[in-house]
């Protein structure tokens, strides 16, 4: 660990603190419909929207009609999207005459992008055309994060009105977080990334004889083997800018390119990478502000932020000092005149990763991207060493609620404080209130229904996987708890809707493809249900004022009790699935094995 390391990585929470009050305000202010300083540019579009569709603004929803429409929104998009895989090679903006993608990895994608997953079976630029990365996929990232952010706002109204049976207009609140808040800042992001290199354009991939001819060899499914001389490279383009903004601010993920964010395409420089770290916890930052304008509580939303803020920097600094430490397996040979000498390897492990971003960056993005269920990297988890990949995996299994995704992460945090208010009322022995509503055995029931459901799935899979060596074991490259960590990451980043990967994994086969679009649609909608039956029924309380015994919810102790909730939830749950993966792989490293 360096000075400079850990100056990037305090510049970062400190930009991040400061932006969050002014984005999180505007986004009350837009979902409030109060007047903003962009109402004469996007309130006569957004009417215009509204003439067109069919929309009425002033009709609030139930709990129940909201979550139907979201719903169908997201059923009827995610066929669209498999329709267009299927049909891409008769479909135009096809310039390199790419396939049509087969059924059971274009039902995969599908899943998702419309979870907001991005999780990639597949090489983006050798198996996905100009027009489906646009038309489907870069619109799942807007309106996958859009619809987050419209669930996080009705549970927030939830919270703050009294006597309410509605959360409001899943379609307005939809237009309203695409149209004010995601289009403007992805345009400005979009011409920040091509200022840096990341590249824009429609051309077919170009080719480029290599300097240096290099010897292939393939083994075919009879069992021969031929060697081949490559002696060009082909050279990958596309409309990389525009995506790649919204991938970032939309915590979405998904690359243009396989190497995703460590690709020079994408993320060509320490500024953009620098620039994409921090788009990526922006909005989910910028929500707490939102959740305590809204509430008309700030200091709640700031307590919230702060127990975020705190187990993020546990995570970077964790996994800051592991990649800091020499693999003990490694070491560099040193000739003197008189001796041979041995040493173990220095600057800590670069394996994976991107000179040009170093590993204080590597580290801190890899935390920052698994922390908001984002999924985007610039180095590769799977050469972490054994507790630096832990940070990732930790961090989802905590139930994507440090920042989270956009949305996602705000509404998966407020599940955690009723759980932590609930807690607090048992120990002083009295009804638990949070903001002047009482915490009654329906919120509890539904708060631990979407809690559990969480494990089950991420579990379960693994479970299942495990037990068949024909489908789940035989596309691991790593054996022994590497090997565990590989499909225990798979699954817990499909549940938690992240999508990054232990790349060791072969994820591209009928039963992947199948299992893990089941987990993605398990971790996005059967968790979003429970969310909203505990938004209206909190809508519908009434109001009560606070007395002696009333457990304050934003001073640093509810801080406190938050993260330890959270902590105590995720630690137990999968402490067990850990000890047999990363951490017996650690203290094996370090009795001298690799797997």
């Amino acid at each position: 660990m360096t000075a400079n390391g850990w100056f990037q990585i305090c510049l970062f929470f400190l930009l991040i603190l400061v932006c969050a009050k002014p984005l999180g305000t505007f986004m009350a202010r837009v979902f409030e419909r109060e007047r903003t300083f962009a109402d004469p540019i996007f309130r006569p579009i957004e009417r215009l929207i509204y003439r067109l569709t069919g929309i009425d603004e002033n009709r609030e929803m139930r709990w129940t009609e909201y979550g139907i429409a979201m719903l169908l929104f997201s059923l009827v998009t995610m066929i669209a999207t498999y329709a267009i895989e299927r049909l891409q090679h008769i479909l135009p903006l096809n310039p390199q005459h790419l396939a049509a993608v087969a059924p059971d990895l274009a039902l995969n994608t599908a899943a998702s992008f419309t979870t907001n997953t991005n999780w990639q079976s597949y090489v983006p630029e050798t198996t996905m055309s100009y027009l489906t990365q646009m038309l489907t996929l870069a619109y799942h990232n807007f309106f996958s994060a859009a619809v987050g952010i419209a669930l996080a706002i009705a549970f927030i109204r939830g919270i703050a009105r009294r006597e309410s049976k509605t959360l409001g207009n899943f379609w307005v609140d939809t237009t309203r977080a695409s149209l004010w808040v995601l289009l403007p800042t992805c345009f400005i992001y979009a011409l920040l990334l091509v200022s840096q290199g990341v590249i824009q354009n429609f051309r077919p991939y170009d080719s480029a004889k290599l300097v240096q001819p290099q010897s292939v060899t393939t083994t075919g499914t009879d069992g021969k083997t031929t060697t081949q001389t490559v002696t060009t490279q082909t050279i990958a383009q596309g409309p990389v800018a525009s995506q790649e903004a919204i991938k970032m601010l939309g915590t979405n993920g998904g690359g243009f390119f396989n190497t995703n964010s460590a690709h020079p395409f994408e993320n060509p420089t320490p500024f953009s990478n620098f620039l994409e770290m921090f788009s990526i916890f922006l909005i989910p930052a910028a929500l707490t502000v939102t959740l305590g304008r809204m509430t008309r509580s700030p200091a709640h939303g700031w307590a919230v932020y702060a127990a975020m803020a705190a187990l993020c920097f546990v995570g970077v600094f964790v996994a800051y000092w592991a990649e800091s430490q020499p693999n003990p397996l490694l070491h560099t040979q040193t000739m003197h005149i008189d001796q041979h000498v041995s040493a173990l390897q220095p600057g800590g492990n670069m394996e994976g990763k991107e000179v040009r971003f170093g590993i204080a960056n590597s580290a801190l993005f890899a935390t920052v991207t698994t922390d908001a269920s984002c999924g985007a990297v610039n180095s590769m988890h799977d050469s972490f060493m054994p507790l630096g990949g832990l940070v990732p995996l930790v961090n989802m299994m905590l139930g994507e609620v440090i920042f989270g995704g956009v949305g996602a992460g705000m509404y998966g945090m407020l599940v955690f404080v009723i759980l932590a208010v609930f807690i607090a009322g048992l120990m002083v022995g009295r009804t638990p209130e949070y903001l002047g509503k009482k915490i009654e055995s329906y919120d509890v029931k539904m708060a631990m229904l979407y809690v559990l459901i969480f494990p089950l799935s991420i579990l379960g899979l693994t479970a299942v996987a495990l037990m068949m060596p024909n489908l789940g074991l035989s596309s691991l490259a790593n054996a022994g708890p590497h090997g565990l960590s590989e499909i225990l990451y798979a699954y817990t980043s499909t549940t938690a809707n992240n999508g990054s990967a232990f790349a060791g994994l072969n994820a591209n086969t009928h039963w992947y493809n199948l299992s893990l679009a089941a987990a993605m649609l398990v971790g996005r909608f059967c968790m979003i249900v429970p969310m909203l039956a505990v938004a209206g029924n909190l809508g519908r309380k009434k109001l009560i004022p606070p007395s002696p015994g009333t457990f304050p919810v934003h001073t640093p102790l509810f801080t406190v009790l938050l993260v330890g909730v959270i902590l105590i939830v995720g630690a137990l749950t999968f402490f067990p699935a850990l000890s047999l993966g990363p951490i017996l792989e650690h203290l094996l490293m370090h009795a001298g094995k690799t797997f």
